[in-house]
């Protein structure tokens, strides 16, 4: 069954990656016309994107990468930056 939502009750609401993974929370959503056309999503403690980007307070994620919204918002692993443990952001091998 098709649940409708307002888009204020998703404002931060918590993001999460199909890998099951705390990327941050919803700090806006962007529309065009009448439709969605992206989330902003700000770079919480501990999540995913403040390891990833470090000083910037977060992305924009195209709506076309969100999978499910419910409770909570799940997207893509598409929607995440390449990130390596070891050199901070993406390592590159010459």
């Amino acid at each position: 069954m098709l649940k409708m939502k307002r888009i204020s009750e998703t404002y931060d609401m918590k993001v999460f990656t199909d890998n099951g993974e705390y990327f941050g929370d919803v700090e806006e959503s962007i529309l065009t016309q009448n439709k969605v056309f992206g989330w902003r999503v700000r770079a919480t403690k501990n999540s995913f994107l403040n390891k990833v980007l470090g000083s910037a307070k977060g992305v924009i994620v195209p709506h076309q990468l969100v999978k499910s919204i419910g409770d909570i918002l799940i997207i893509s692993k598409a929607a995440v930056p390449s990130y390596s443990e070891e050199g901070g952001k993406e390592a590159k091998e010459e």
